[in-house]
């Protein structure tokens, strides 16, 4: 484990442990940020700290259910966002302890921003994230009526188009 863990005060090692053992892994992560911070620990050291307390816990951490895929699931959740719904998307994304995860959300024209449907992580022995988000969102998206994109379905890439912007541009759309 980091050396850093041995810097922290009692007190916060619990506060962590505790956060990490309900999975609520960004309240564990701006303990360790806020209390070691002054001594030059950077964003990615404390994600390391978290991580290996993550590991040190093992099996007593009470990981929360992965979001529902599931049509009904989705539609309820798309129907609490204001405004007309024109598309689903899915958006590669990714970060130190997740790794490459996909973000499932409806793309909304008025207002014009994005409602957050799901997270699709990687699952041991489940499908790719890609292929999950992909089946989900295309099955919600026929069911709205609405078209679905994803970029790149197979190969992670948070760069990629968004629909919104392909929509926008001129040539031929997809």
């Amino acid at each position: 484990m980091s050396g850093w863990w041995a810097y922290l005060e009692e007190r916060t090692r619990q506060d962590v442990d505790a956060n990490v053992l309900r999975d609520r892994r960004i309240a564990a992560l701006k303990d360790v940020w806020v209390a070691l911070r002054p001594l030059g620990l950077g964003l990615h050291e404390a994600e390391q700290v978290v991580y290996a307390r993550y590991e040190a816990l093992g099996d007593r951490v009470r990981y929360r259910p992965p979001d529902p895929l599931d049509v009904p699931s989705l539609a309820a959740r798309a129907a609490t966002f204001p405004g007309r719904i024109a598309a689903v998307e899915a958006l590669w994304d990714g970060d130190t302890v997740h790794d490459w995860f996909v973000r499932l959300v409806v793309v909304l024209d008025e207002p014009a921003r994005d409602g957050h449907l799901a997270m699709v992580p990687q699952r041991r022995g489940g499908p790719r994230p890609g292929t999950a988000a992909a089946e989900a969102g295309r099955a919600l998206a026929d069911f709205l009526g609405v078209p679905f994109h994803f970029a790149s379905p197979d190969v992670p890439d948070d760069e990629t188009p968004r629909w919104r912007t392909l929509r926008n541009s001129p040539g031929p759309r997809t």
